[in-house]
């Protein structure tokens, strides 16, 4: 452990406290498609999130171990407040800027609940199989989001120009990703989630993180009146613009995050660092103005 590490931590939800009122639209004035891009995230974010939340609080009963049961109680609660934080992003930032969030997020809830949600018709074998299957699909996609806050971390939007409540709201929420990276992958590994199961949930996560993304950037696009319709393979070139300028993760840190998930020797203390996430939420601007 060097000196900066601050050990085990114990996993809480943080109070958090933004105002939207000045943020603009392009919150990265000259980056418009990344801007675009990651307030996407926020139609997908608040269903995801409490899908998490619903998932895990039905395995928790399954779980003896009580230091896991303590670690998914924290993950549970960081999430919640996760799924409400973005949630208010849709209505008093994206609504107030004319973006309509409501049909996007219709379809997010039919799939987070319908395509994704548990099956109280099956057997209850078959639901034991369907929720362990969902637990990889966590275990994945919070791979993902580890990766992405520990790019937030680092991330260059303060060269951008970034609003700055816009650039909190990301490395507040990617420091949590980074703190509780472990739980997910410990849940799985705990419901016997074994190599080739863990790592075709990554496949079937990334493409499909890539494609919701793209869809999202494309729906704001459309409302935004600045700008004009464009179709998917323009965004997409344009999307990997905004990546060789470096205001979005490129396709080889992505490429390279997921390989890191696919090694046997996998292991999520390598995403990121718990001191570097620890000192940001110290700082974090929106958690420091919820305090009493």
């Amino acid at each position: 452990m060097n000196e900066h590490d601050p050990g085990e931590v114990s996993l809480q939800a943080r109070n958090v406290a933004f105002d939207w009122s000045e943020t603009p639209l392009h919150w990265m004035p000259n980056e418009p498609i990344a801007s675009h891009s990651l307030s996407a995230l926020n139609l997908l974010l608040p269903e995801g999130e409490r899908w998490f939340c619903a998932t895990y609080t039905e395995a928790l009963p399954l779980i003896a171990d009580a230091k896991l049961r303590e670690d998914v109680l924290g993950f549970i609660g960081q999430e919640a407040m996760h799924a409400e934080t973005h949630n208010v992003v849709l209505y008093d930032y994206l609504d107030a800027h004319g973006v309509d969030p409501r049909p996007f997020t219709s379809h997010s809830e039919y799939l987070m609940r319908k395509v994704l949600g548990p099956r109280p018709a099956l057997s209850a074998r078959a639901q034991k199989q369907q929720l362990v299957g969902r637990i990889a699909m966590i275990g994945a996609i919070e791979h993902l989001t580890a990766f992405l806050g520990d790019y937030a971390l680092n991330s260059r939007w303060d060269d951008f120009d970034g609003d700055p409540a816009m650039v909190d709201l990301y490395r507040w929420h990617g420091a949590e990703e980074v703190e509780h990276r472990n739980v997910a992958h410990d849940v799985a590994t705990y419901f016997g989630v074994g190599y080739f199961r863990r790592n075709f949930s990554m496949l079937i996560a990334f493409v499909g993180f890539i494609v919701l993304m793209l869809r999202g950037t494309r729906f704001i696009v459309r409302q935004d009146p600045t700008l004009t319709d464009r179709g998917y393979l323009v965004l997409w070139l344009q999307w990997l613009g905004a990546m060789r300028r470096g205001s979005l993760p490129s396709l080889a840190q992505m490429t390279k995050g997921v390989a890191r998930y696919l090694k046997p020797s996998y292991t999520p203390e390598d995403e990121g660092d718990t001191a570097q996430a620890v000192a940001y939420l110290a700082k974090s601007p929106a958690a420091r103005s919820a305090l009493p």
